[in-house]
């Protein structure tokens, strides 16, 4: 039996941080005082996070692009910019995040509560204030903003339904779930139409979302392997809500206390503790009833009569399953921010240094002042820039490439 796998891809970028200010404090009779340009404020980052009342993909189909909040930017007098606020993005439980070109998996989030970084925010700049030094008693420049990580991820979901429709076959589960959902299970008038699971989501008025699955029809001795059996009762199992759909105009003209009593067995048969598990009984195919003794809220999955009823009764049901469940295990993911230097070589013979401190080395608000050159390189070689260059096969005249910054490269004298 195949698993209902929903998949989507989705763009997050991570806020970019603020620029760092250049300024000098004035004050009277001082011409030009000491620097106090303040810092640009960190950009927000954006956090996948497991959430038990979100049942789907769904809001990522037409809308897959997320974006972290942006730093500001830091001002005279040493005042530093706001920092950009996180972005939540919320996800089913039981949501794999996979590399989107690779396919890679980078995160299971299992729980409720568990969070992931999924796209790191950018750094404020330094103001000039922080460049301040003995050599440098007036520095003129200051750091830019760090941009914030930009990816696309893949995201699979293998539901857990929310609610289980069981019923005999042919009692019109398939048409029910296609009533009140999106999902295009096989219909047709005979039994066993239905060979593995559908599954549908359903929103309500207020957005609240449930998973239903449409589950194979049971039919007597289910639980020791007759018909479907237990390829079919282990979906059962996961479920939150049975729906007990009975069908009110029966081809053998099994009364729906005599359908209720088999299918109840049969749960029980399998596993006890599932005839405790929550459960709306129901009334199917109302409009063609032959039998009147039926006690209970009835549908018509055809005329649509008495659906909103029932919806709203096992949404309330999921709701309370949902509170009932406690968060187990939620864990904070966090991922390497990628400071490792390494040295790559372009078609065209030039070359591009990647890690995050030989790209913030060079990410100065002037590298025509001297003053920034001169620091861009102490802090270049600081950080071992210079030395991966040479280990790389670099030779004077070659160009390189360093975020937004070339240069032709020179060996030290």
């Amino acid at each position: 039996m195949s698993n209902f796998v929903d998949e989507c891809s989705i763009n997050l970028k991570g806020g970019d941080g603020g620029a760092g200010c250049v300024a000098f404090r004035r004050e009277a009779h001082v011409a030009k005082g000491g620097p106090d340009g303040g810092d640009g404020g960190d950009g927000g980052s954006i956090w996948l996070v497991a959430d038990r009342n979100v049942a789907s993909l769904l809001a990522f189909r037409d809308h897959p692009h997320r974006k972290g909040e942006s730093g500001s930017h830091g001002s005279g007098g040493n005042r530093h910019g706001a920092r950009g606020s996180d972005l939540e993005v919320k996800v089913p439980e039981g949501t794999v995040v996979l590399d989107h070109a690779s396919r890679a998996p980078l995160a299971d989030l299992l729980h409720h509560g568990d969070r992931w970084l999924a796209a790191q925010s950018g750094e404020g700049g330094r103001g000039n204030a922080r460049f301040l030094s003995n050599k440098r008693r007036a520095p003129s420049f200051a750091e830019q903003g760090e941009h914030g990580e930009e990816r696309w991820l893949r995201l699979e979901l293998k539901l857990m339904a929310d609610v289980a429709i069981i019923g005999f076959p042919n009692v019109g589960k398939s048409t029910f779930i296609s009533s009140v959902s999106a999902a295009k299970p096989k219909i047709a008038n005979y039994p066993f139409t239905t060979l593995e699971p559908n599954l549908g989501v359903v929103r309500m008025d207020d957005g609240f979302e449930m998973v239903l699955a449409d589950i194979p029809g049971l039919i007597e001795g289910a639980s020791v392997g007759k018909g479907l059996g237990h390829q079919f009762l282990r979906h059962v199992e996961r479920a939150r809500v049975l729906l007990v759909l009975l069908d009110l105009a029966p081809w053998d003209d099994v009364s729906p206390q005599a359908q209720l009593d088999v299918l109840l067995n049969e749960i029980g048969s399998y596993r006890p503790d599932l005839l405790e598990r929550p459960r709306l009984v129901v009334g199917s195919k109302s409009d063609l009833a032959t039998n009147d003794d039926f006690d209970g809220p009835v549908i018509s999955s055809v005329t649509r009569s008495g659906l909103q009823s029932v919806l709203g009764d096992l949404s309330a049901l999921v709701r309370e399953a949902r509170e009932s469940t406690p968060s187990i295990g939620a864990t904070t993911l966090h991922r390497p921010l990628g400071t490792e230097i390494s040295v790559e070589r372009f078609d065209d013979g030039s070359w591009n240094v990647v890690g995050r401190s030989a790209v913030r080395a060079v990410a100065l608000s002037d590298l025509t002042n001297d003053e920034a050159l001169e620091f861009a390189q102490a802090r270049l070689k600081q950080v071992g820039v210079l030395t991966a260059l040479r280990r790389a096969g670099v030779t004077t005249g070659d160009t390189v490439h360093i975020g937004g910054f070339s240069f032709d490269y020179e060996e030290d004298e």
